[in-house]
């Protein structure tokens, strides 16, 4: 997934790009073949009823280019690294996707740039062991609708997971959802969802009364 974000990801501190602990990308196939793409957003709820949806991190495209294929608007997928950007363009071109836009940005220093409250779902994919989750959950939260979900998926709290950072500084999800009820904008929208082979889910859920912002 993500090539500066997933499995690791960076961050903007004192204007300076500064790598997440344990980031690092493999190449394309060995990265693909520890996800079960299609069973992770049949479970995560992502459906053709969702329209604009946000994707911190792309990577590769490996969740980017299905994910276009699934909802009925536009996909805003950013990443850090210019060439993780490049090549999901390549791959969202080539597969004649015309509602997938990618963006080499900043995020955690300047915002999604997307007006506030505008997107069905935000999708924080192996990002949350974020040295601070919190300000990241709430970035998300602020750039979904009312009654919109931040989706968030992560390694398994295991050390035979063959990839993931250091079990010091992998969330568990009852982590998670502590940092989605400090955000005052989010909760837990269902239990812990099982995503075979590594990874498990969970759906959070700003409720439909909050506005933007």
């Amino acid at each position: 997934m993500q090539g500066g974000w997933v499995d690791g990801g960076v961050v903007g501190a004192e204007g300076k790009r500064v790598k997440v602990r344990d980031s690092g990308m493999p190449e394309r196939g060995a990265w693909e073949r520890l996800f079960d793409v299609e069973l992770i957003l049949d479970r995560l709820g992502v459906v053709g009823a969702l329209g604009d949806v946000v994707e911190l991190g792309c990577g590769h495209g490996t969740f980017t280019v299905p994910l276009a294929r699934r909802v009925g608007g536009w996909v805003h997928a950013f990443d850090l690294e210019p060439e993780m950007v490049e090549t999901t363009r390549r791959r969202a071109a080539h597969e004649g996707l015309r509602n997938v836009a990618v963006e080499c940005r900043d995020v955690v220093a300047d915002g999604f740039g997307l007006p506030a409250g505008t997107q069905d779902a935000c999708l924080l994919f192996n990002i949350l062991h974020h040295d601070d989750p919190v300000a990241l959950l709430a970035l998300a939260a602020d750039v979904v609708r009312p009654g919109g979900r931040v989706l968030v998926i992560h390694w398994r709290h295991d050390a035979s997971t063959p990839r993931g950072p250091d079990l010091s500084i992998r969330p568990r999800p009852e982590q998670i959802g502590e940092w989605a009820a400090a955000t005052g904008a989010l909760g837990v929208d269902g239990g812990v969802i099982d995503l075979p082979p590594w990874h498990y889910g969970l759906r959070l859920l700003k409720p439909a009364g909050r506005g933007a912002g």
